[in-house]
């Protein structure tokens, strides 16, 4: 590798996130401090693609025909794919990744994993606590939680964990070539005509950003 791809990637990184949330800056008082929070955030998506891989094939990536296949049925009767089975696992290494970073680099309050119910026509936001939602998750094929949220990060200026500086999301495509993108939401959603990107915004104000393994940070 070369030995000034890390230095560029933090210029990459810091512009992005100075361009389209430029309070980080003032927050964290300067551009080489953006960017080295990003650098690492991203960072634990590689580090839970690479680890999550070489537990389940030996280090090599799964094929799209692999990522397709069905491994289990949920308790609603849905279909899990390897896909979907994989980016969960990705999720809980990126996360508990993630968690140590922000301990390190973010001094401000944050939350990962946090459901909102947002009432978009109401402009209301609620914070789920998370014996509700294991309450309501223990019941299966509860549809209680159709009208929430919940993001992967989200940071906050100060106390107010109701309103967002940037919030983010890492997306584990399978295969890895797929895109990134956000979730849409569809005809049976109470967010339809939407997507989770703009949900964000809409409802917790702030950045959205998705990050994932080979594109790093993008919109």
């Amino acid at each position: 590798m070369n030995a000034l791809a890390p230095a560029a990637s933090r210029t990459v990184l810091a512009s992005v996130l100075a361009q389209f949330a430029p309070v980080l800056l003032t927050l964290l008082e300067g551009d080489s401090a953006v960017g080295e929070l990003e650098e690492r955030l991203v960072e634990c998506a590689r580090k839970a693609e690479r680890q999550v891989n070489d537990e389940f094939f030996g280090g090599r990536a799964p094929t799209r025909q692999e990522c397709g296949e069905e491994v289990e049925v949920d308790g609603c009767g849905g279909r899990v794919t390897r896909a979907m089975a994989l980016g969960q696992r990705k999720h809980e290494v990126a996360l508990r990744c993630a968690r140590e970073v922000l301990q390190d680099l973010w001094r401000r309050p944050y939350s990962i994993e946090q459901r909102y119910r947002y009432y978009p026509n109401a402009r209301l936001l609620e914070t789920v606590s998370r014996e509700e939602e294991a309450r309501l998750l223990k019941e299966g094929c509860t549809k209680e939680l159709w009208r929430t949220i919940k993001p992967d990060l989200v940071l906050h200026a100060d106390g107010d964990r109701l309103r967002s500086v940037v919030t983010l999301d890492y997306k584990f495509p399978c295969p890895g070539t797929n895109v990134p993108q956000w979730k849409e939401y569809g005809d049976t959603s109470a967010y339809a005509g939407s997507n989770q990107g703009r949900l964000y915004m809409d409802a917790l104000g702030g950045r959205s950003f998705l990050l994932s393994p080979r594109m790093g940070l993008s919109r």
